[in-house]
């Protein structure tokens, strides 16, 4: 997959992105969202073995996201069923941060996956605390479908509270 909009560019990710992964799945400042303050732990051969191994890019993708050619985040999407995908992202970079880069990659992987791919729902998930998150999916016209308290415990031991969203096919043509 490649797309382009302005100085933006959604790509696959490849083996030549391992190490960038690696890094960005180690630091725990990028994965605390997640639940994992301490990062992955994972090594560069395993990223490596992922993307060698994990990727069907009809039904399931790791995309790097470059703003001005520079790699600055990630997306990825995996279906869950014959019309359902699951995605997720991360802004790596934090200097792009805070900036609306999220919400136009999550645009543009949206429109590709209902209009390319015949999706017919995209769901996902964040963390209660994620509240910055939350505000782009549900501008973006996903609706909160359940809340999982104290799903499970990160890697210090606390317990974390997760929202799931949805957004079907004609949810999204409606949003303005």
């Amino acid at each position: 997959m490649y797309m382009k909009q302005g100085n933006l560019v959604i790509r696959d990710a490849t083996v030549a992105d391992a190490e960038l992964l690696c890094k960005w799945w180690n630091d725990g400042e990028v994965m605390e969202h997640a639940g994992f303050p301490e990062g992955l732990g994972i090594t560069e051969q395993e990223v490596l073995t992922q993307l060698q191994t994990g990727t069907d890019s009809e039904r399931k993708g790791r995309l790097i996201l470059e703003i001005d050619g520079i790699p600055a985040g990630e997306m990825s999407f995996n279906a869950v069923s014959g019309h359902v995908t699951e995605i997720g992202i991360k802004i790596c970079d934090s200097s792009q941060q805070n900036k609306g880069v999220g919400t136009q990659c999550l645009e543009m992987l949206i429109r590709y996956l209902f209009e390319a791919q015949g999706f017919h729902k995209i769901i996902l998930d964040t963390n209660l605390k994620n509240t910055r998150a939350q505000h782009v999916y549900e501008k973006l016209g996903f609706r909160k479908i359940a809340v999982r308290k104290n799903a499970w415990a990160d890697q210090h031991g606390e317990l974390q509270t997760f929202i799931d969203y949805e957004l079907s096919l004609a949810e999204w043509t409606q949003t303005p």
